[in-house]
């Protein structure tokens, strides 16, 4: 990628269920968060070869995963997993892999999708990628902030 370019390297956030992958990716300019559509989980071998489209088609050079921590702080059997599934993706991708606090992503996410009126069956469909979105959209806010002196 040309250093003098105002194009950003692309970046994917998931947000992983036991169902289902919610997926987001960076903007080329790197601002904002746009949802994909929604991997449905049938096994590790076929959940990865679906990531691997994902990452070859917008060239992703790092990957963000939702890390479920309790509302308190602290790690629970959820965040175990994901440390696990992003150890296996560092492994598979070759990526830096970064681990990103969603605790109140999906309620938020639920309330997003209330407040447009959309269907309760297509809210159900869409509130894993608008997950997805606030993660990776919290986590490049919290990347571009100026660090205080």
């Amino acid at each position: 990628m040309d250093p003098d370019s105002p194009l950003k390297p692309r970046v994917l956030g998931l947000d992983v269920g036991s169902k289902t992958i919610g997926m987001a990716i960076s903007d080329p300019l790197g601002f904002t968060a746009q949802g994909l559509t929604t991997v449905r989980r049938k096994n590790k071998r076929l959940d990865f070869e679906q990531l691997n489209k994902i990452i070859a088609e917008y060239q992703v050079s790092e990957i963000v995963v939702g890390y479920p921590l309790r509302l308190s702080g602290i790690e629970g059997i959820q965040s175990g997993k994901m440390q696990l599934f992003a150890e296996e993706l560092r492994k598979k991708f070759a990526l830096p892999v970064h681990l990103w606090d969603e605790r109140l992503t999906s309620s938020q996410a639920n309330r997003i999708l209330r407040e447009s009126e959309i269907s309760i069956k297509k809210r159900g469909e869409a509130v894993d990628r608008m997950a997805a979105v606030l993660i990776l959209q919290s986590w490049m806010e919290a990347r571009s902030a100026p660090v205080d002196p």
